[in-house]
């Protein structure tokens, strides 16, 4: 199951993630957590590519979850699509623009955010959304 988009898709996850793993290794916690948002969101879109056409979110769980409900994946890919959007969840919107922007209610920067520790639970999130991202393909 693959078409051009969803393989350029993952394309970019994998490239994000590795981007990711390096970040992690040199220490640059906001940084890794953003390259691994990145891979959770290119992921999930290179999944919603096998079904249509992919619009630009940066929430493509809430669309994987409604393809679901609708029946657009295989029954023997639901599983690996349910857990794929709840971990495009986590690394959501919110990620994303306190991984660019950080919490300006708060006068928070990224940098002030994220650690090592919320940096390796991206990390881990953006890894297991590839994987399953590269399941459905297969």
């Amino acid at each position: 199951m693959s078409n051009r988009e969803a393989e350029y898709r993952l394309k970019l996850a994998e490239g994000f993630l590795e981007e990711a793993r390096q970040d992690l290794q040199l220490g640059r916690w906001r940084s890794c957590v953003d390259n691994s948002q990145l891979a959770a969101e290119n992921a999930a879109k290179a999944t919603l590519a096998l079904i249509g056409p992919v619009s630009r979110t940066h929430h493509p769980a809430v669309v994987l979850l409604d393809a679901l409900k609708r029946g657009g994946f295989p029954q023997a890919a639901e599983a690996q699509v349910k857990k794929l959007a709840e971990c495009a969840a986590l690394l959501g919107p919110q990620v994303h623009s306190e991984s660019d922007y950080g919490d300006e209610e708060n006068w928070r920067t990224p940098w002030e955010i994220f650690d090592e520790t919320k940096a390796k639970e991206a990390l881990k999130l953006a890894e297991e959304a590839v994987r399953l991202t590269e399941q459905v393909m297969k």
